[in-house]
């Protein structure tokens, strides 16, 4: 009989579900995309029954409940340090511990899970069993990777009280090799920065990545000397006086303002070359910290394969330089690397313990399976759906509906993309994407503005066949996951006559064959495409290289500025008609914008779009 172990991340952000069986990833996703609201942190009730569904189990059928961090220990740093801070985080004390203490607090997380487990009502629930949180992360990233043996390095903000952990992996087990502590973490020393260039903490700092070609790393040296102190080994030291997030509610306080020339940049302000050369800088420092790391992670375990997780792990431009130093021969990435992919790590871990074996080593592929954990719906849903509402559609079969789609791209439309499961992880992969032609100039301007109502500054990423993707990007390796940056090809690079145009203005500068997908350095955040993962994606691929002879697309989460990722045919329905997608293609179903009666919607949904 099988052993299936379920996986809970929940109460901080991104709150998810994931079920293993026999130690195989089954299901998976975040709360977030089943009640739309973004980053969502409260229990994932309709993640949890996603997952059950998928297998046709109860709660009763499972073995486990793993969850994903310690919330006793965790108590015990937030409490140390309010202590520790005294008397100045005396009013972040009282906002912050009767939370914890309260009958339904964080402290109480187990009892919390437990309850809501139960108060579905979808059978008995069996013993719900804590796991560290960077021990869920290492878990994660090592045991559906397609490596027997490998080191392991896990970097985000902070777990319990590990913030950096070096780990090294032999089959079913993982050994703890290092760790650096709270406070001193390179993922708040990135929030910092992100959140003093005026954006979102725990969710703006892809931008801040996004923005730091526009600038020059004039203060990255600046950065060393006061900020962090970097040994040769990686291990490092934050000078605590030039930061609040100790003592308060915000990063970044007085000091840090004064070091840096001014007050941070009000969110939805004018971005300043200020703002670029800050991007540039801690993107520069984190690189080198991550180098180091990895050079430390190859000395001390002797593995020559690298598994990464944890939020900094995200961070696609500094993955991209590990890739590239050939420290490793090869590196693997947890798509879902933040703390949604904590629950699947947790489940993993307690599947590994109970003597599961990890099935796909020796195959060559991962165990992710193209990260599409989410839920799918039939064409009989998919047709009840667009009947019901008297939706305009032409149905054809998967080959028409491919050519038909290239036809378009190729065209110059953008297309809705709305196929089989739905992806786990923050990256769109090609179930849930907007799709474009990255050969036009003004693709990218377009569908940020008009299509994902988004900051003008941020790029586009490229999904490219897998066999074509060392004639378009400097790539040492596939990129299934989308999460490594690399350099655009020299052959697809284009002459670039110097007008000083800096800043902002840079990105209306053609660099490449491929405008749309390829950043002010020349860089592109690449994705690789096989038909073993995502075969309907695969052919439109095919297909549009057939037709045109550019084997990439333009590929960005199916979803606008402020919202979740779509989950279901009618989030797909309404992001098609809110915006200037032109046609939708979902499940075998195609829907043209020109055919569609007139949208109408009761606010100005636009003007609620929430900061982030």
């Amino acid at each position: 009989m099988s052993e299936l172990i379920l996986g809970i991340s929940a109460f901080y952000h991104d709150s998810a579900a994931a079920l293993v069986r026999d130690g195989v990833p089954v299901a998976a996703a975040q709360e977030e995309r089943f009640s739309r609201k973004r980053h969502d942190s409260s229990f994932p009730a309709q993640a949890v029954r996603h997952c059950l569904d998928m297998l046709g189990v109860s709660l009763g059928d499972l073995s486990a409940i793993a969850y994903y961090e310690d919330p006793r220990l965790k108590f015990r740093r937030v409490l140390a340090t309010l202590v520790g801070t005294a008397p100045m985080g005396v009013s972040s004390f009282v906002r912050t511990v009767p939370g914890w203490l309260r009958t339904d607090g964080k402290l109480r997380a187990v009892q919390a899970v437990r309850r809501e487990l139960e108060s579905l009502g979808l059978g008995a629930v069996p013993d719900v069993v804590v796991r560290r949180h960077h021990e869920s992360h290492a878990a994660s990233a090592f045991f559906p990777s397609p490596y027997r043996s490998a080191a392991v390095l896990c970097v985000d903000g902070v777990g319990e009280w590990a913030t950096t952990t070096l780990w090294h992996g032999r089959d079913t087990a993982l050994q703890p090799i290092a760790e650096i502590r709270f406070p001193h973490s390179l993922g708040l020393l990135y929030s910092a920065f992100t959140y003093f260039c005026g954006f979102k903490v725990d969710s703006g700092e892809y931008k801040l990545m996004g923005l730091a070609p526009y600038g020059k790393p004039r203060y990255a040296e600046l950065i060393r000397q006061r900020l962090i102190d970097v040994k040769p080994d990686g291990s490092f030291h934050l000078d605590m006086r030039y930061f609040a997030y100790l003592r308060g509610q915000v990063m970044t306080g007085r000091a840090f303002e004064k070091l840096f020339g001014g007050p941070r940049r009000t969110p939805e302000g004018p971005l300043t070359e200020r703002e670029f050369d800050l991007a540039a800088s801690v993107q520069q420092v984190t690189e080198d910290v991550m180098l180091r790391l990895a050079r430390t992670a190859r000395e001390r375990t002797g593995e020559s394969t690298l598994c990464l997780a944890g939020g900094v792990a995200l961070n696609c431009v500094a993955n991209g330089k590990i890739v590239d130093s050939g420290i490793f021969d090869e590196v693997w990435i947890q798509p879902a690397a933040g703390d949604a992919g904590g629950a699947l790590g947790a489940a993993l871990a307690v599947a590994m313990e109970r003597g599961a074996a990890r099935q796909h080593i020796g195959t060559g592929r991962d165990a992710m399976s193209g990260a599409l954990l989410g839920p799918a719906f039939s064409e009989a849903q998919i047709a009840d759906y667009l009947r019901n509402r008297g939706i305009p559609h032409r149905r054809l079969d998967r080959r028409h509906l491919v050519q038909d789609v290239a036809a378009a791209l190729a065209d110059g439309k953008v297309v809705g993309w709305f196929q089989d499961r739905m992806e786990f992880g923050p990256r769109a992969l090609g179930a849930r994407s907007i799709l474009g032609d990255p050969r036009d100039p003004a693709m990218q301007s377009a569908m940020n503005l008009k299509i994902k109502f988004r900051e003008s500054f941020r790029p586009f990423a490229p999904a490219v066949l897998a066999t074509d993707a060392k004639d378009y990007f400097d790539l040492r390796q596939d990129s299934p996951y989308m999460l490594l940056v690399a350099q655009v090809a020299a052959a697809r690079q284009l002459p670039v006559v110097e007008t000083g145009v800096t800043g902002l203005d840079a990105l209306r500068v053609q660099r490449s064959t491929i405008p749309a997908v390829t950043h002010v350095d020349g860089s592109a955040r690449v994705q690789t495409v096989t038909g073993a993962d995502n075969p309907a994606y695969y052919e439109l691929l095919t297909a549009f290289k057939a037709r045109t002879g550019c084997p990439v697309l333009v590929n960005t989460s199916f979803n606008v500025r402020g919202e979740p990722i779509v989950n279901s045919p009618h989030d797909a329905y309404t992001c098609f008609m809110r915006t200037d997608i032109d046609l939708l293609a979902m499940g075998n179903f195609l829907l043209d914008k020109s055919e569609q009666p007139p949208w109408s919607e009761e606010s100005d949904w636009r003007a609620e779009i929430p900061l982030d």
